[in-house]
C-alpha cells in the first residue's frame, strides 16, 4: 500500500514534465521580452541623443553648453584617473611576472615588452578602464537620474518644456565618451611603465625594453584600441542614462538602487560582447598584424 502511494503515475509525470516546460517557456518568453524591450529603448534614446548632438552642430541655440559638459567630464572622468591608473599599474606590473618564467626559459625574456604594449593599447587599455568607468561613472549617472526621476525633478524639466535627453542626457553621453577615449590613452601609457618596472625588476635592459616596446606599438593598434574606448564609454553612459530615466517614480530608493545594480551588470555585458566583436572583425579585415 505505502510502495503504490510512493510511486508516480505516467499521466502524473506528463504533467509535471509539462507544468516544468511551461515554467521554462514562460521565463524564456519574459526574458526575451525584456532584452528587446531594453535594446529597443537603448536604440531610441541613442537615436535622439544623437539628433540633439547633430542639431547642435547645426544650431548654436541648443548645443551644450561648455561648461555643463566639463563639469560632467570631470565628475565622470577627471576623479577616476587615480582608480584607473592604479588598476593599470597593476596589470602592467603583474603581467610581465606571469610571463617571464616561461619566456626566460626559451631564451626570449624582452618579449615581455612585446606582449605588453600589445596587450596594453589593443585590448586591457580600453577594456580595463571601461570595467572601471562602468562602476565609477555608469552606476553613478543612473543613480543621478532615477534619483531625479523619484523626486519628480524630470516632471518639473517637462512642465517647463525642457527636453530631458537634451539638457540631461547628452552632456553626461558626450563626457563619457571623450572621457573614456582620453582615459584609455592615460591606462596604455601606465601600462607600458608598469611593464617597465617589473622588466627592472627581472633584469631586462632599459634599452631593450623601449625598442621592443616602439616595434610592437603601431598606429593601426593605438586606433583600434581608441575605437573600442569610444564605443566602450558610449555603451556605458548610455546605458546609465536608460536605466536612470526607467525608473518609476513611486519606487523610490528601491527602483534607484535597482537601475544602479543593473547599470553595472549591464554595462559588463554590453562591454565584453562589443569587445568580442571588434576582435572578430580587426582580425578579420587583417588590422591585427
Amino acid at each position: 500500500m505505502s510502495e503504490a502511494k510512493g510511486k508516480t503515475e505516467p499521466g502524473e509525470q506528463v504533467n509535471i514534465f509539462l507544468r516544468l516546460l511551461n515554467a521554462l517557456g514562460g521565463a524564456a518568453s519574459s526574458m526575451g521580452r525584456d532584452f528587446f524591450s531594453t535594446f529597443g529603448g537603448l536604440f531610441l534614446l541613442f537615436s535622439e541623443t544623437t539628433l540633439w548632438v547633430l542639431k547642435g552642430i547645426f544650431v548654436p541655440k541648443v548645443r551644450v553648453k561648455g561648461e555643463n559638459l566639463a563639469f560632467q567630464m570631470v565628475r565622470v572622468g577627471v576623479r577616476a584617473i587615480p582608480i584607473v591608473i592604479l588598476v593599470e599599474m597593476a596589470i602592467g606590473m603583474i603581467l610581465p611576472l606571469q610571463m617571464f618564467p616561461k619566456l626566460d626559459e626559451f631564451g626570449q625574456a624582452e618579449q615581455i615588452a612585446t606582449i605588453n604594449a600589445i596587450a596594453a593599447f589593443r585590448e586591457l587599455g580600453p577594456l580595463m578602464t571601461a570595467i572601471v568607468l562602468s562602476g565609477f561613472a555608469g552606476a553613478s549617472i543612473a543613480a543621478e537620474l532615477g534619483t531625479m526621476v523619484t523626486s519628480e525633478e524630470i516632471e518639473a524639466l517637462e512642465s517647463l518644456a525642457l527636453n530631458p535627453v537634451r539638457f540631461l542626457v547628452v552632456p553626461r553621453l558626450l563626457a563619457t565618451v571623450i572621457m573614456m577615449v582620453l582615459l584609455t590613452v592615460i591606462a596604455d601609457l601606465v601600462m607600458i611603465v608598469g611593464g617597465w618596472l617589473t622588466s627592472l625588476q627581472l633584469g631586462i635592459d632599459t634599452d631593450v625594453f623601449y625598442q621592443m616596446t616602439l616595434e610592437a606599438v603601431n598606429i593601426t593598434g593605438f586606433i583600434t584600441g581608441l575605437v573600442k574606448a569610444a564605443v566602450f564609454g558610449l555603451l556605458v553612459g548610455l546605458i546609465g542614462c536608460y536605466l536612470g530615466l526607467s525608473v518609476q517614480p513611486w519606487q523610490g530608493s528601491e527602483g534607484v538602487g535597482k537601475a544602479t545594480t543593473s547599470t553595472v551588470v549591464f554595462s559588463i555585458v554590453a562591454i565584453i560582447g562589443a569587445d568580442a566583436i571588434f576582435t572578430v572583425i580587426f582580425y578579420a579585415y587583417g588590422l591585427f598584424k
